[in-house]
């Protein structure tokens, strides 16, 4: 399905109106962690029957450091997270954002 990119507060607000469980990527394109990490996240977004975001923490430290914040997770890149409702339910970060990982975490809490 697609991957979308968000930029600002208002964005992942709208995305969380909407979807009361989504899939959120954050990643620095300044990292080779990062780099594989995005790689593996495509690959997952081929395969799932729903959109899924991301974010871009140079270009959005503003709503990186907001999710980090209200969610109570703190901040790494590469990371992915799992929102459900007002909840981040899943998350994990640098080598563990896998193909198989994101697979896991989506057939879990994606429903």
């Amino acid at each position: 399905m697609a991957i979308t990119k968000l930029s600002t507060s208002e964005e992942f607000k709208s995305v969380k109106e909407n979807n009361n469980a989504f899939l959120l990527f954050k990643n620095s394109t300044t990292c080779p962690i990062s780099a594989q990490a995005f790689e593996e996240f495509e690959k997952f977004s081929q395969d799932i029957n729903q959109e899924v975001y991301y974010l871009n923490v140079q270009e959005s430290r503003e709503l990186s450091g907001e999710v980090a914040d209200t969610f109570g997770v703190k901040h790494q890149s590469p990371q992915a997270l799992v929102f459900n409702g007002d909840h981040v339910v899943w998350n994990d970060s640098h080598w563990r954002i896998t193909y198989s990982s994101l697979s896991d975490a989506a057939k879990q809490y994606l429903k």
